[in-house]
């Protein structure tokens, strides 16, 4: 099963859509409705973000939207590029065999940055490489 789609109810649809497009590479869906109400973005993978706007966009605070990255040299480049944009992402941290940092995006929601660590957890390493 591959999944299809999630969908955001963000605060700000362009500048949502222009995070996912500068920053994780993914494209904005060609002949889809992007517009203040809605946008469509799709990965390499084909797997679809739909964003819709909404003036009180709530979400638990573990909710997040995570962005795997090939090796831990990209993990700070992103983080040095969102803060030369504008945004405030937490310090790089070790965590659970990766290294990480989360931030909040335009949307109002919480973004993870990530790579593994392949010495510390080689089991994820495999799996990751075999998909």
């Amino acid at each position: 099963m591959k999944l299809n789609h999630i969908g955001f109810a963000v605060t700000d649809v362009m500048a949502t859509v222009e995070l996912f497009e500068n920053y994780f590479g993914l494209a904005r869906v060609p002949e889809a409705p992007l517009n203040a109400k809605m946008g469509f973005v799709i990965d390499d993978d084909g797997s679809l973000i739909t964003l819709f706007k909404t003036n009180d966009a709530v979400y638990p605070k573990i909710f997040h939207i995570g962005f795997m990255q090939g090796n831990i040299d990209q993990v700070y480049q992103i983080h040095e590029k969102l803060k030369a944009g504008g945004f405030d992402p937490e310090d790089i941290r070790e965590e659970h065999g990766r290294m990480t940092f989360y931030f909040k995006g335009p949307g109002n929601f919480v973004v993870e940055v990530n790579s593994l660590i392949q010495d510390a957890r080689p089991e994820l390493t495999r799996a990751a490489s075999a998909n």
